[in-house]
């Protein structure tokens, strides 16, 4: 990390120190690696005259750094603008005036929601907290508190014009291809019990059974970008969310000719019906533990596999009819069923079993752990003899062990090849790792509102954050630069400058900047700010433009 020297007040004396910057996670954070004394201590030391000389020599400060005349420094971030240019490229200033203009909105709306959205994305806190630190943002005009609260409402209520927006300009910009979306379910908790229409009590992908939870499906593009999105109330099972969420792809966005790639949470015979019905195919993961007999021996007949790669993998390809016999809705789906065998998967499967049963062991040894319900987790592999007593499933263990190494993947596609079948559903690993950023980098978690439009304004601004993030992501994936999410944000964090308080002008003093932050720059095409600037001759929209 960059050293350089600080002025730092402390009650009445003012400080100079020499600090070098250092990570801790996430955060950047300052040592003091020199304590060059008080300020007027040094005043009398003619050596200090000459210090400083170099020090403004080296910031281009000639004839300024007057230790009579300067005050104390303040640390502002100027990374922010690398969003506002994005936030720029895809017009959503444009679309969110023309909402502000149509409607009741008499205060910024643009400038209040991008204070959340760069808030969110380079330091997650409540709204509270986003109002107090805005003054940490160089240059950016002051949002009022209840402005913030009240734009929630309004992007509650704009949502689906903001994600048809979001839409037309990635398709327009990126050349977007929608021919393969990926979708699939997370979770969201509060810290608390009090449930309504929209928080309640359901199945915690987090393991927060106790506590209320909201429910969002995704859709992403084959480059992880996120495509739009749907809410709902907390006790939706996964496979419940699907036909309202592909009601919005359609309708919003005019879709057609989509293949749904998702996991085996979203198949149920009703969902893949309704994909097939609207005229998309899909690919989803199968639960081959529950197919037919029948199925299952041609699963595990070795007779017409073919090599898939040189580690011994292979696949086979069976034509297969999804039938739905019971009730009303009788149909019949033709697929095929791909399915992959490979020792390294076998392993792993081995593996996760033999923990479950170092599990189910822990329980026998304490039954009183054992308690009633679904048999998840150790449960899995117990076999209860009466009702307050437990033995392995021998049965069950050697059941799953056939299944080592075998996975399955259906389609409705027939026409599609095993390659292309493949490599789509390899990619879901994009949307995972979108819930991923979503949930650990971007932070929509913890989420402090209470009112379900409050609570539904949040995720738009989490939408939006993350929009913003991916296409940075990916921009500088396009120009050979691989970042983490994390790793950006840091470099972002890092672009400061240093307040100087001259007699009766206010100096910006460029911190040095990271190999990545150069990066980003020139992919963004944004110059690096000059060593010194007077704080009012800097033009922040120019310099973004």
């Amino acid at each position: 990390m960059d050293m350089y020297i600080k002025l730092t007040k402390s009650k009445k004396y003012t400080y100079v120190q020499v600090v070098e910057g250092y990570r801790v996670g996430e955060k950047v954070k300052h040592k003091v690696i020199l304590n060059l004394g008080r300020v007027d201590k040094l005043k009398e030391d003619a050596s200090w005259e000459g210090v400083l000389g170099r020090l403004a020599q080296a910031l281009e400060l000639k004839n300024i750094f007057d230790i009579n005349k300067s005050k104390a420094t303040e640390t502002v971030n100027w990374g922010y603008l690398v969003y506002k240019k994005l936030w720029r490229k895809f017009k959503l200033h444009e679309t969110l005036s023309n909402i502000r203009d149509n409607g009741k909105t008499s205060f910024d709306l643009d400038n209040a929601c991008f204070l959340m959205v760069i808030q969110h994305l380079l330091n997650p806190r409540s709204k509270l907290g986003t109002y107090n630190q805005q003054k940490f943002y160089s240059g950016y005009k002051e949002v009022d508190l209840n402005h913030l609260y009240r734009s929630l409402d309004v992007l509650c209520k704009n949502k689906e014009a903001i994600e048809k927006h979001v839409f037309d300009m990635n398709r327009d910009l990126f050349d977007m291809k929608v021919d393969v979306v990926f979708y699939d379910v997370t979770t969201f908790h509060f810290e608390s019990v009090m449930k309504d229409g929209l928080r309640n009590f359901g199945y915690s992908k987090n393991c927060k059974f106790n506590e209320v939870q909201v429910v969002l499906g995704l859709f992403v593009d084959c480059e992880g970008r996120p495509v739009g999105y749907e809410l709902f109330p907390g006790n939706t099972f996964d496979s419940k969310t699907l036909d309202n969420a592909l009601d919005g792809l359609e309708k919003r966005f005019g879709v057609r000719n989509v293949i749904i790639v998702a996991d085996r949470g979203i198949n149920s015979k009703l969902n893949l019906k309704s994909i097939v019905d609207r005229g998309y195919n899909y690919i989803v993961a199968s639960r081959i533990k529950n197919m037919g007999k029948t199925v299952q021996e041609k699963i595990f007949d070795q007779k017409g596999y073919s090599d898939l790669g040189s580690d011994g993998s292979r696949y086979k390809v069976l034509p297969y009819l999804n039938n739905q016999k019971n009730g009303p809705n009788q149909f019949t789906i033709k697929e095929n069923l791909i399915i992959t065998y490979s020792l390294k998967r076998a392993k792993k499967d081995n593996a996760d079993r033999q923990r479950l049963l170092e599990k189910a062991e822990h329980l026998l040894s304490n039954k009183s752990l054992i308690k009633s319900g679904k048999k998840r987790g150790g449960k899995k592999y117990l076999k209860e003899t009466n009702e307050t007593d437990y033995v392995l499933d021998v049965e069950a263990i050697l059941k799953d062990s056939k299944f080592d190494g075998y996975y399955g993947i259906q389609t409705s596609d027939q026409n599609l090849s095993v390659e292309k079948i493949l490599n789509a559903y390899h990619t879901l690993w994009k949307i995972e790792e979108s819930f991923r950023v979503m949930k650990s980098t971007l932070e929509v978690r913890p989420i402090f509102h209470w009112t379900e439009d409050r609570i539904k304004g949040h995720f738009v601004v989490c939408f939006l954050s993350f929009l913003l993030e991916r296409t940075l992501e990916f921009d500088l994936l396009n120009n050979g630069i691989r970042a983490s999410t994390a790793d950006i944000r840091s470099a972002l964090q890092s672009m400061q400058f240093t307040e100087i308080e001259y007699g009766e002008t206010k100096y910006l003093l460029t911190q040095a900047q990271n190999e990545l932050v150069e990066k980003i720059l020139k992919t963004m095409q944004i110059k690096l700010p000059k060593n010194s600037i007077p704080k009012g001759k800097f033009d922040m929209d120019k310099f973004i433009s």
